[in-house]
Order: structure tokens, then sequence, then C-alpha cells
């Protein structure tokens, strides 16, 4: 992830430094995201190096993809002036077809072939040229880039020129609404980046219309049409004059991956130098083939990626359903029994595989009873080494309903459906959310399958039900166990820098909200300690916890 961090992530192109922060910037809006953060170290990897703080990694809690989100809601439609472009996705992923409206007014932009130079420079230098020229006539000017970095340097070569201009980027969000005011207006010229390209409404200034409206300019092609188009729709909107220009080099993104050696060597035999242009209609054509085979590109690499988390969605569901269930259901004890049952035989499956007390592990079995319920099961009545397999069963079964029974008598009705509650909820919670950092790992790495001869689908499935099935069994047999040990209580809980879930432990108290009564006490409480002093009432590193775990308190809420 360092060498990732290093090589692949560059500042103020995919992230900006802000505040002794790294903040992602969006590649297709061009604004800051704040709050994400990319994963598996990468991350801390790009705060390492930006001598920034490192923050911990965030644990996954939940995951789902855009299109298994949208495919959640029962009718799907939306309204976007680039949709046609996308079609084939949206009728394959979601069954929708594209309708186009036409417009209220028509049409009357004039769009230019795009220009191709040889080298970025020679490009940027064109640029600044078509910008001298339009700022003379008075026309307003917008130009796209797709960078931080590059609408920087543009306006570096910009204050050379004398020319006056805004920049629109992540790091001036905070005044677009005052430089897109003034975008339409004579003489004004805006670099921006992608946050300038979409929902912008650049109203012309006085006089404007009748200059030729605004140009757009755009300083590179974007590897989707639908950005193109959404720059080029600043111009010539509701029947307003306009135009529009794309600047292209050979040493663009694009043109690297498709297309530039054909005209890098063209170019070469008419012998023209880094400032001559090619513009020609045909060059238009051959950029744009290429983005529709980056766009074909990106979209099957999204089914692809769409079939994995289809797989997970299945295990989300599941989950998900069982939460809701636990939610609604007043009386959980029937669902723990179940469970109960299933773990026995799972556990005497284990223990006795051959189904014979006297040749299986049957010591192992009452040592792992003992443990997990606190049921002594040489106190019997009947030694259960004497006992057949279904017997065992039968009788083992029985002895723990009936121990369940008691401690229900024990906490109270009210009490036991309350701890059913919490401690099914606390265990899913946390056992999914392990399982969701296993299966992130899983995928992370299953691509190399490939090299096998194995197919990473179906190794990716095989493996992702493993998990899952690994997972229930532990939900399964942490719920049984808690419900024997975990009890209620209304103390307050020990102030911890760990989250909640995770840190249950079996014969631990789970806490629930003190009644008014209780709150008042404990109040009252707090203030005549705190009369008396706090030292006395400090709790030692070595002393037991204070949350019944049995552990020291620097080994357990203390660290």
């Amino acid at each position: 992830q360092a060498l990732v961090a290093h090589a692949l992530y560059k500042r103020d192109v995919d992230y900006v430094v802000k505040n002794g922060q790294v903040i992602l910037v969006d590649e297709y809006t061009g604004r800051l995201q704040f709050g994400k953060r990319l994963s598996d170290g990468l991350h801390q990897a790009i705060e390492a190096k930006e001598g920034v703080r490192i923050v911990q990694e965030t644990q996954t809690l939940a995951r789902i993809s855009y299109q298994n989100y949208f495919r959640m809601y029962e009718k799907l439609a939306g309204m976007t002036g680039t949709a046609k472009t996308e079609e084939k996705e949206f009728i394959e992923i979601y069954g929708m077809h594209v309708v186009v409206i036409p417009t209220n007014k028509p049409m009357i932009r004039i769009d230019y072939p795009d220009v191709v130079y040889r080298t970025e420079e020679a490009k940027f230098r064109a640029v600044v040229r078509e910008i001298k020229e339009l700022y003379k006539q008075g026309r307003p000017v917008l130009v796209g880039t797709t960078s931080i970095e590059k609408s920087e340097k543009l306006s570096r070569m910009l204050k050379k020129e004398g020319i006056p201009h805004q920049v629109l980027n992540a790091k001036e969000h905070e005044r677009e609404a005052e430089i897109i005011k003034k975008a339409g207006q004579p003489y004004a010229v805006t670099v921006a980046t992608n946050m300038a390209g979409r929902g912008v409404d650049i109203v012309l200034g006085e006089g404007v219309a009748e200059k030729g409206g605004l140009h757009v300019i755009g300083t590179e092609r974007h590897d989707s049409r639908r950005i193109d188009n959404q720059l080029r729709g600043r111009a010539g909107r509701q029947g307003d004059p306009g135009s529009s220009r794309f600047y292209v080099s050979l040493e663009d993104d694009l043109l690297q991956k498709f297309g530039s050696q054909k005209l890098k060597s063209l170019m070469e035999k008419l012998g023209m130098d880094d400032d001559t242009p090619i513009e020609h209609p045909w060059v238009t054509k051959a950029i744009e083939k290429a983005q529709k085979r980056v766009e074909e590109m990106h979209f099957e690499m999204r089914k692809y990626l769409l079939k994995f988390d289809d797989i997970i969605n299945t295990q989300r569901k599941i989950i998900y359903e069982q939460r809701d269930m636990i939610l609604r259901q007043e009386n959980l004890k029937d669902e723990i029994l179940a469970m109960l049952e299933e773990v026995v035989e799972e556990r005497l499956e284990e223990f006795l595989p051959d189904r014979d007390p006297e040749e299986g592990n049957i010591e192992g079995l009452i040592s792992w009873v003992k443990s997990a319920y606190n049921l002594d099961m040489n106190s019997w009545d009947v030694d259960p080494r004497s006992l057949s397999y279904d017997e065992l069963k039968e009788r083992l079964i029985s002895e723990l309903k009936a121990a369940y029974e008691r401690r229900e008598q024990e906490l109270g009705e009210e009490q036991m459906r309350k701890l059913e509650r919490l401690v099914m909820l606390d265990r899913i919670d946390y056992h999914w959310m392990n399982a969701l950092r296993e299966i992130d790992y899983v995928e992370e790495g299953i691509g190399l399958r490939g090299y096998g001869g194995k197919d990473p689908l179906i190794e990716f499935q095989r493996e992702a039900f493993e998990i899952f099935t690994n997972m229930v069994r532990r939900i399964k047999e942490d719920v049984t166990e808690y419900m024997f040990k975990a009890v209620l209580t209304t103390e307050a809980a020990p102030r911890s820098r760990y989250p909640a879930w995770g840190r249950m432990r079996a014969g631990a108290p789970v806490r629930s909200a003190p009644s008014a009564e209780a709150a008042q006490a404990a109040q009252t409480s707090r203030k005549k300690k705190k009369r008396k002093g706090r030292r006395k009432n400090k709790i030692g590193r070595n002393d037991p916890c204070p949350c019944g775990s049995g552990k020291k308190y620097k080994k357990c809420c203390g660290r």
C-alpha cells in the first residue's frame, strides 16, 4: 500500500491536504469527499506520505453497491441530460430504457472539432492563446480541467499573460456560488474542474449573447463522454448562443491508452512541430471511439464486480431479516432454544463422530458443557458415559432447557426477554462485522486465482459461503452461551475508547438504561464520592475490572 500511495495517488489530483487531513477528491464531480476514507491501510499510507497525523483504520460495519442499493426500491426513475450514452447499462442492470426528450428551445450552440497537439505544454499554450483572444472580444469563457493540479497550472499561465480570472476547484468550494454567479458576465474567465460541469446554470450577462454567448473550453477528454457532454452543456442553454471546443494532446491519459500512436506517426510524417495542431472531424470521431472503448471496459468491470456484490447481497438480506425479526418480535425464547438444540447436535457430532459415547471424546463433551453452560453432567442421576448417543442427546437438551427455565425464573420474564434481544443483536452485529472484514481480505486477492486456472467468481462464492456458514455457527454458540452467563444491570457502563460491539463477554453484565429513581440515586452518590475525593475511588491498573469480566482493569476497559 505504501508503494501504491507513493506512485499512483497524486496530491491535488486524487486528494488534497486540508487542515492536517487527507481528503479525497471525487474523480467525476471534482468535489471533496468529506468522511470517505480508503481501506486496507491505503489512506494511512497516504497520510504517512504527506506527513500528517495517521488516523486509525476504520472497520466496515455494512456494505452495499450502488446498484443493489437502488434495486431495493420498488420503482426507479430519473432525469438527466447525459443518460443516452449509458443506455446499455441502464437496460442490463436496472431494466430501464432511456427516452430522449427534445429541448425546450432549439440548440444553437456551435461545437467545434477537437484540436490535437503533440505535447501537453503546447496544448496549454494554445488554450491560453484562445482565452486571450476571447477576452479581448469580451466573451465569457469557462475552461474545464480534469484535476486541481491542472487548474492551478493553467491559472499560473494566465497570470503571466495578465488575464484576470477565477479558479473553481475543491480548494475553493466555499466560493462556488459567488464564482458561478459572475461566470457569464462580459470578460469573465473561469478555470474550473468538473465541479462546474454538472448541475450548474451560468446566466449570461448583458450584451454577452450578441457577442456569441459563453464559450466552453475543455483541456482534456475524459474517459466518459457523459462528463464531456456535461461540460459542453454549460453553454447554449435554453436557446442561448454559445460554443465549445476541446483541446487534446497525445500525452493525455485517454490517448495514451487508445489511439495516440497512429496520430503521433501521422504528425511526424507531416513534419509538424509541437505548436501545429491537427483539426478535423474524423479526429473527433476517433477520440469518441476511444472513449466508447473505455466506457465499455469500465461497464464490464462494474458488471463483474456487481456479481461479487450479489453474492454478499444474499447474505446481507438474511442478516438484516434476522435483525428485523429480533426487533419486531417480543419473545425470542423459542428461537434461542432452537439454536441451543442445533449447537448441541453439532457438538455431539464433533465429540462423538461415531455416535458411540464409549469410543468418542465423552470427557471433552462434559468439559465443554460445563464451560459453556455451567451444567455439570457428572451430577446427573445416571452416568452420561453409560447412555447411548440418542439418550445422551435427549437428556442433555432436556437438562439445558430446564436450566434455561431456572435462569428465567431467577431473572424474571421481563428481564429475560430484554436479555435475549440484547444478546442476539450484539452477537449478530459483532460476527457480521468480522465476516465482512474476512470477505474484504478474500475479495482483495481473489483475482489472482485466475492465474491458477480457477474462476475467481466461483472461488469467491465458495469462500464467502464458508465464511457465512462459520459466522452463523459462531453466532449460535455465542448467543446460547451468553444467555446462560450474562446478566442485566443498571450500573453506568465504564467509558471506553473501543466500540460497544465485540466487548460483550460471557459472564459480563449487559447494561440497560437505569430508571429515573436509580439515575437520581446514582447522581447523588457521585456527588458524595466527589466530595470525599477522587483519589480514594480511583481504579488501580491491577485491580479487577468493574465490568465483571474477571480480568485486570489494565487488560480490559483500562486499555
